[in-house]
Parts: C-alpha cells; sequence; structure tokens
C-alpha cells in the first residue's frame, strides 16, 4: 500500500510541477516539461526494468522475474515442482534454447490463452479483450484474486520488454523454463476449477 501512495504522490508532484510550468504564457513544452512527465510515468513503468540509472549515478533497482517468480508462488499461481522432469508441453519450451526471445515472447502468449480459456469456460466473452483487460474482469469475477492478477500483469509485463530485450540473460530462459509450465499449469486448473 505504501509503495502505491509513493507512487500517486510522485506522479501528481510531478505532474502539476509540469502544469504549473506550463501556465505561464512565455514558456512552451522545453526539457524540463518533457522530464518532469517522463518522472511522472516513472513509478508505473517500474515493472517494465531491471534497472534504471539516472545521469549522476543515481540508480533505481526494479523488479526482475526472480522477483515476479516469488510472488506468482506466493500467491498461488505456481503449480508444485514434480520430481520428474516435465515434458516439453508448450511452444515455447521447444525454441528456448534456440530463441529466447521467441520463448519469452511465447510464454507471454500462452499466458494470455490460459487467462482466455478461464473466462471462456465460466461463459465470459472475451473477444477483442486485451490482457490487462481480462485480467480485470476474471478479478471482478473473482476467477483470480486481486494479488494473482497483479503478479500476472507484472509477469506479462515483464515478458513484454524482456521479448525486445537484445541482449536476453541465460537465467531469463532458465527462469522461464522453471517458471512458465507451472504457472500454465496452475491456470490450466482454473478452467475446470470454480476457484
Amino acid at each position: 500500500m505504501k509503495l502505491k501512495h509513493l507512487q500517486y504522490g510522485i506522479t501528481l508532484g510531478a505532474l502539476l510541477v509540469a502544469v504549473a510550468h506550463l501556465i505561464w504564457p512565455n514558456l512552451t513544452i522545453d526539457a524540463i516539461t518533457v522530464t518532469l512527465l517522463f518522472i511522472a510515468l516513472v513509478p508505473w513503468l517500474a515493472p517494465l526494468f531491471k534497472s534504471l540509472e539516472f545521469p549522476g549515478g543515481w540508480k533505481i533497482e526494479f523488479k526482475d522475474f526472480e522477483k515476479a517468480g516469488v510472488q506468482a508462488g506466493k500467491v498461488g499461481l505456481l503449480a508444485r515442482v514434480t520430481v520428474v522432469k516435465p515434458q516439453k508441453r508448450y511452444s515455447f519450451q521447444i525454441v528456448a534454447k534456440e530463441d529466447p526471445r521467441l520463448a519469452l515472447a511465447g510464454l507471454r502468449i500462452e499466458i494470455e490463452k490460459k487467462l482466455t480459456e478461464i473466462a471462456e469456460s465460466k461463459g465470459l466473452k472475451t473477444k477483442k479483450l486485451g490482457i490487462g483487460q481480462l485480467l480485470r474482469i476474471l478479478g471482478e469475477k473473482e476467477l483470480l484474486s486481486q494479488d494473482q492478477s497483479s503478479v500476472l500483469l507484472n509477469i506479462v509485463r515483464l515478458l513484454n520488454t524482456a521479448a525486445y530485450d537484445r541482449d536476453i540473460d541465460k537465467r531469463t530462459a532458465e527462469w522461464a523454463l522453471d517458471v512458465g509450465p507451472r504457472l500454465l499449469d496452475t491456470l490450466e486448473t482454473k478452467t475446470r476449477n470454480d476457484r
């Protein structure tokens, strides 16, 4: 909760300064206004970056995949690890070694497909819904908890960002191979259960 208040405070403060900067007639949109608008957006973009470094050495560390995996486990989104090595059931697992970026994009697509299946199994219409809208509806219908929806949205944002990263860390692909199938298996059980 405190982080959310900080996000709102930073955003509101930066926007107010930007608006005040624009009120005076001789001022135009310049580097200061653009910088303030960027600062207003940073708290909301935090899940998209591992870290962000500003001039002067000020560095902000953000959530990464490992933390997202821990959060997914805490909110019950990860199926238990089996002793037997799981078979490659999902397309992203097959391409992970050859193209980690494609694997991350594939995992994101698989997550969206599973969320669509959950909604449709409960008779909800999903045509033309983005993943954010889909998560909101699943939360409203109590098919996912608020925490689960939040963690899934964070994971999807991380996957979207990483899929466009030129240098994907080997650990990121390993994370997808470890967490991805367990996450998808858990989502699959939600198509069969009420909760």
